[in-house]
């Protein structure tokens, strides 16, 4: 529990949130978006209105097999952050996710659907913004993809999450 409490607080600051985060749990299921058959979505909120939700991504299609992620999405669609809690892929190649590896998780922070453009989702090589790892473009490309994915989720269905939980 308290391993996870603080992935999460690392993705939604302990100090923007006054509830259980890790209590405040709902289940979904999207598999084309999210990439497990249920996804949990965990709940930040500050005096009951709604800060931001955590999602356990699932990347399906990474080079070595599935990269489970925590994508954190701000109430205004932004991007807390994405952190790779567990894969199998290469090490030196597409371990590169990986926040002790490289910086190159960072390279979500703060972005939207809008910023990139949806269109400029993808990593360079693509004719997209985000950069891929050299030897190794499966991995960054799909999580990428990932991502895009979850923030869309959010778009449509982020309110009813929040509702769903309960106030």
């Amino acid at each position: 529990r308290q391993a996870l409490l603080d992935q999460l607080n690392a993705l939604v600051p302990a100090n923007t949130i006054d509830n259980d985060i890790v209590s405040d749990v709902v289940s979904v299921s999207d598999p084309e978006r999210l990439g497990g058959k249920e996804t949990q979505v965990y709940l930040g909120r500050k005096a009951g209105k709604p800060v931001a939700a955590v999602f356990t991504s699932i990347v399906p299609d990474g080079y070595s097999g599935p990269i489970k992620m925590l994508v954190a999405v701000r109430t205004d669609g932004s991007l807390g952050g994405v952190r790779v809690v567990s894969h199998k892929e290469t090490p030196g190649l597409g371990d590169k996710v990986e926040e002790r590896k490289s910086d190159w998780i960072y390279s979500f922070e703060n972005k939207s659907l809008e910023n990139p453009p949806l269109a400029k989702w993808k990593v360079k090589k693509d004719g997209g913004v985000f950069d891929q790892f050299t030897g190794a473009t499966i991995t960054p490309r799909s999580v990428v993809h990932t991502v895009k994915n979850t923030l869309i989720y959010f778009r449509d269905h982020g309110v009813s999450l929040f509702q769903k939980a309960g106030a």
